[in-house]
């Protein structure tokens, strides 16, 4: 179990709330500030997602914690003809809105508000689900585990993407530096919500990675559970399945 990190340590709200009224806050220079925090390397990151899920020939794709979308476009690069993007923050999903409109695939990608913990759809409704940067933002990660479980459809894939912490020198010492000092000092320059960028950094150092969440994984009963470490560690794709 993680340790639960918040954005915002004097509020009374839940984590769940608190993540909503951060990302609401940032959405309008999200996907900018990610590009200049990544470099652009996640966008490499999140063409092997896609290939992962492309390769089983999807008909149904569920992508949570969607945010602006970037994700759920890419899908519409495999043979799904019903992509579901979800997310707790409505000013995410509205900029996530106005993308899939301007490329016209308003036919083909739904943007739903909804809670990775209660997710509204049936038992094994989908062929896929994926979750890019999103899993460290549950307020209870087992729950919402056993959430996509259940609405994953037997031998469906699921795939997360999610920052991790590299293990060598000098790598591990390069991102520790640059998450807790670089990464919050980019996003106080560029967002109006200085504790959101502190809040990212800070709930990526504590989250499990690597083998640690494999076997939470493995727990709430996904099989086939498989860690792909990324550009030295710094992000991991995990792709698991379902009996």
């Amino acid at each position: 179990m993680s340790k639960n990190v918040t954005p915002y340590k004097d509020s009374e709200l839940g984590k769940k709330e608190q993540v909503a009224q951060m990302f609401d806050t940032i959405s309008g220079n999200y996907d900018d500030l990610n590009r200049v925090i990544s470099f652009g390397i996640d966008v490499k990151w999140r063409k092997k997602v896609l290939k992962l899920v492309a390769d089983t020939h999807p008909e149904s794709i569920l992508d949570i914690a969607t945010g602006t979308g970037d994700l759920a476009l890419l899908m519409t690069q495999t043979s799904a003809t019903k992509i579901i993007g979800l997310d707790i923050s409505a000013g995410m999903l509205e900029v996530g809105r106005k993308k899939i409109s301007e490329k016209k695939l308003d036919a083909k990608i739904e943007m739903v508000l909804g809670d990775s913990e209660k997710i509204p759809y049936d038992d094994a409704s989908f062929d896929a689900i994926t979750v890019a940067f999103g899993v460290r933002n549950f307020e209870t990660l087992e729950k919402g585990l056993a959430e996509i479980l259940r609405v994953l459809k037997p031998g469906g894939i699921f795939v997360i993407l999610e920052t991790s912490v590299p293990e060598r020198f000098p790598y591990k010492q390069g991102y520790t530096f640059y998450s807790k000092n670089i990464l919050p000092l980019i996003g106080k320059l560029f967002s109006k919500d200085n504790s959101a960028y502190q809040y990212l950094s800070d709930s990526a150092s504590v989250f499990p990675y690597g083998e640690a969440l494999n076997n939470i994984l493995r727990k709430i009963g996904f099989i086939e559970v498989k860690a792909s470490p990324q550009t030295f560690g710094v992000a991991t794709i995990y792709s698991a399945s379902k009996k």
